[in-house]
């Protein structure tokens, strides 16, 4: 895929006040290491995550989806009626429906003409909203729209803990491990016709590829049903997730270069989904990116999911990272497995 006049404005987010720290959890999770005889500092040691950020209870994903839309418009010099598009790509959502995107639209005053609406695409939710929004610039039906989305894991995470201790088994640890990770948080991407752009980051293009055979491995939802009638849970097989994703990452790059006509070299910069310490090296060594070239968040933001990619992309701005003129890469694997990678000129 290829654009030709379609900017990236701005990227903002917004992240909770509360600190949860891996040790934290463990304190929690005493019971079950004691019968699994583990020591402390299991989970920061495997993941590489000191602490995460959580919402206070009962947290409404549209008003802080908003939040972060908010910052993104004024950071960006446009305003609510110059949009054309508003897409919510977050995993948590207020309801089933009415789209999550509509409350986010009435919350910023989007126009009437405005298109609103959520998509649903595990972790890479926002960059499947970029695609969809940089689509549309492209074809000139709109010239600017915004990707919003939030997160929320203290719910899954508390759920999560509870099951350890009623099933204390090495099993039970393997398949929610990587649920512990989760962090919340809230992003926003403004994209822009080039027409209009004063900030210049040129998207250029990408590359899609699924592995959908891999579907089962990570699931989050009602234990049977539609709604169910019991908790929410989360299982993951994060050494098949690993193993899998990291094969997708090696097939999809080569397209993702081909898409742009670059070679490995030619990126200054890449932003990748944060997940761990241990998937962050498997995957720069798999690509043969230096480890200069990455900016990560995951040591104290955790996997905050959709939002993980573009909070890290707007830290790497805020913070300098990301320099005018580099090829930067953003580089997504999601459940289902699937795999996008988009590439920018800052």
């Amino acid at each position: 895929m290829r654009w030709s006049r379609v900017c990236i404005e701005a990227i903002a987010y917004e992240l909770p006040d509360e600190r949860v720290t891996s040790s934290a959890l463990e304190a929690r999770l005493a019971p079950v290491y004691e019968a699994l005889r583990l020591g402390g500092g299991q989970l920061e040691a495997l993941t590489g995550i000191r602490e995460r950020r959580w919402w206070p209870k009962g947290p409404v994903m549209s008003d802080v989806a908003a939040r972060a839309g908010r910052k993104a418009l004024e950071a960006s010099g446009l305003r609510p009626e110059d949009l054309g598009a508003v897409i919510y790509g977050g995993v948590a959502r207020d309801n089933l429906e009415p789209a999550t995107a509509c409350a986010v639209a009435e919350s910023l005053g989007l126009p009437p003409e405005a298109v609103a609406h959520d998509l649903s695409s595990a972790c890479l939710g926002m960059l499947e909203g970029v695609v969809e929004l940089a689509n549309r610039i492209e074809l000139g039906q709109i010239r600017a729209g915004l990707v919003v989305g939030a997160e929320s894991a203290r719910e899954i995470v508390e759920q999560t803990i509870a099951r350890m201790i009623a099933e204390p088994t090495l099993e039970r640890l393997r398949l929610c491990l990587a649920t512990l990770t989760g962090g919340s948080g809230a992003a926003a991407i403004v994209l822009t016709d080039s027409s209009i752009s004063d900030a210049g980051h040129r998207l250029l293009g990408g590359a899609f590829r699924s592995a959908p055979q891999h579907h089962r491995l990570c699931r989050w939802g009602p234990t049977h049903g539609l709604l169910g009638d019991g908790p929410q849970v989360t299982d993951t097989d994060a050494s098949a997730v690993l193993v899998h994703g990291i094969e997708l990452a090696k097939q999809t790059w080569p397209r993702f270069l081909d898409s742009l006509k670059w070679r490995g070299d030619d990126l200054d910069k890449v932003v990748c989904h944060q997940v761990g310490s241990g998937n962050r090296r498997t995957l720069l060594d798999a690509l043969s990116i230096p480890d200069d070239r990455d900016f990560f968040t995951f040591p104290t933001l955790g996997n905050t999911g959709s939002t993980a990619l573009p909070i890290a992309a707007a830290m790497a701005a805020e913070q300098g990272f990301l320099a005018p003129g580099d090829r930067v890469g953003l580089l997504g694997i999601g459940s289902g497995l699937n795999c996008l990678m988009l590439g920018l000129q800052w």
